[in-house]
């Protein structure tokens, strides 16, 4: 009786990571513990809602955020819409503002850093099975940070939304993020060397940036390239 009692507690587990290593350690983490399952894994939120379609017989998914074709964030809200009843951990890298604010607001139940130990992956599981929110300590006071400071979170996102460059300027960038230089550009979109200067002038105004570099990481970071 017993047995059977044990099975019907067991946790079952997803895992959305594209980095197959991570996947492993933190398939590694969750079979140290008798009461944890774990089902399947997705390479990208597309991958993985796919999957769940197929079988959303699940009580917890682990969330990378920083995945191709479809991120964390966006599939935390999909999923959340769907299988509200499911628990979302995020399991990241990155514990910047940003990511922290968006996963919250996608419905998050958890934020963790990949970092985390077996006992305290543990832990924060059974937390959220419970109906608490599971946080790394770190993350736990930035969260605490934009609770107290919310205007610095929004004229962020304003900062972003303000950045807007025009189609010929995206195309410019893209072509001096693939190295090419201002005569090749200039050759390739029929314009003069002098036109692809300005334009480039105006990139680095809009962007707040003072070099190609800076543009590129910039415009990488919001989604402009």
């Amino acid at each position: 009786m017993e047995s059977s009692h044990n099975q019907s507690r067991m946790i079952k587990i997803a895992i959305a990571e594209d980095n197959i290593f991570l996947a492993k350690s933190i398939e590694e983490k969750i079979s140290f513990f008798d009461d944890l399952k774990f089902k399947y894994r997705g390479a990208n939120g597309n991958e993985f809602i796919g999957k769940l379609e197929q079988d959303h017989n699940i009580d917890v998914i682990l969330m990378d955020i920083q995945m191709p074709e479809m991120n964390g964030i966006q599939t935390t809200e999909y999923v959340k819409n769907k299988y509200p009843h499911i628990k979302i951990l995020m399991l990241t890298v990155f514990d910047d503002d940003d990511n922290i604010f968006n996963a919250i607001q996608a419905g998050a139940d958890g934020y963790l850093l990949k970092e985390t130990n077996p006992e305290e992956l543990y832990k924060s599981i059974i937390d959220v099975m419970q109906g608490g929110a599971a946080m790394t300590p770190s993350v736990a006071l930035k969260a605490l940070n934009i609770l107290r400071f919310p205007e610095k979170i929004t004229s962020e996102k304003k900062q972003v939304e303000e950045i807007k460059l025009s189609k010929r300027e995206t195309e410019i960038l893209d072509q001096l993020s693939k190295g090419l230089n201002y005569q090749q550009i200039a050759n390739n979109l029929f314009i003069s060397p002098s036109t692809v200067r300005k334009h480039i002038e105006n990139i680095y105004k809009k962007l707040q940036v003072h070099n190609k570099i800076e543009a590129i990481q910039k415009a990488t970071k919001h989604n402009i390239l």
